[in-house]
């Protein structure tokens, strides 16, 4: 049951980090990522993050252990909003 939560929680990670990346790709904004600033960039390292989570999360069975999977997904996805609220990677603030 431990590498359901562990899993889950990594997808929670990659999913939250992945959403705004995304949706700022896809709405043709620049935000920084680890490939550079550009929508395309974005768009790419948004969907890698959440194919990536949605692995995590198939491994974790979230059928067989669903209150370890959803405990460590909710768990995962707090820090990583936490960060990305608090506007702590460069650019993102005005």
């Amino acid at each position: 049951m431990w590498q359901a939560v562990l899993l889950a929680f990594l997808a929670g990670l990659l999913a939250a980090n992945a959403y705004p990346h995304f949706t700022k790709g896809i709405a043709a904004e620049r935000f920084p990522t680890v490939f550079g600033t550009s929508p395309l960039a974005n768009v790419l390292a948004g969907w890698a993050g959440l194919a990536l989570a949605g692995l995590c999360l198939l491994g974790a069975h979230p059928v067989r252990h669903p209150g370890g999977a959803l405990l460590g997904l909710a768990v995962g996805v707090l820090p990583m909003a936490l960060f990305h609220a608090a506007g702590r990677t460069v650019g993102v603030r005005d």
